[in-house]
C-alpha cells in the first residue's frame, strides 16, 4: 500500500511519524524548506509521553518524485489547499483515495 501525506507541518507530520512506526506501508511526505531538510537528515522525531521515537521517511519536495499513490494524506492548512491542487494530481491515480486533515 502507497500512502503520501502531503504536508509536513504538525498534523502531517504526527501522522507520517505514526504511519512509519506502524510499519507495513510504503510511505512518503512531500515537504518543503528546513522541514524537508530536517526530515532527509534527521527523520522525522515523534516525542510522546516522554518517549522519543525517531521514524525514517522517504521525504520529497515534489510529487512528481514519488508516482501515483493508493491514498494521499492531505495535511494542509485550508488557505493552502486550493494553490497546492497542482502539485497534487501527480499523486492520484484512478483508484487513489484521498483523505483531507485540515485545520
Amino acid at each position: 500500500m502507497r500512502i503520501t501525506v502531503f504536508g509536513a507541518g504538525a498534523i502531517g507530520g504526527y501522522l507520517a511519524a505514526k504511519l512509519a512506526i506502524a510499519g507495513q506501508v510504503d510511505l512518503s511526505i512531500v515537504a518543503r524548506g528546513a522541514h524537508l531538510e530536517a526530515i532527509n537528515a534527521n527523520g522525522l522525531r515523534l516525542i510522546e509521553d516522554g518517549n522519543e521515537t525517531v521514524a525514517r521517511v522517504r521525504a520529497a519536495s515534489r510529487a512528481e518524485e514519488l508516482g501515483v499513490q493508493d491514498y494521499v494524506v492531505l495535511a494542509l492548512k485550508a488557505h493552502s489547499l486550493a494553490p497546492a491542487l497542482d502539485r497534487i494530481a501527480p499523486l492520484l491515480g484512478k483508484g487513489t483515495a484521498v483523505v483531507t486533515m485540515q485545520n
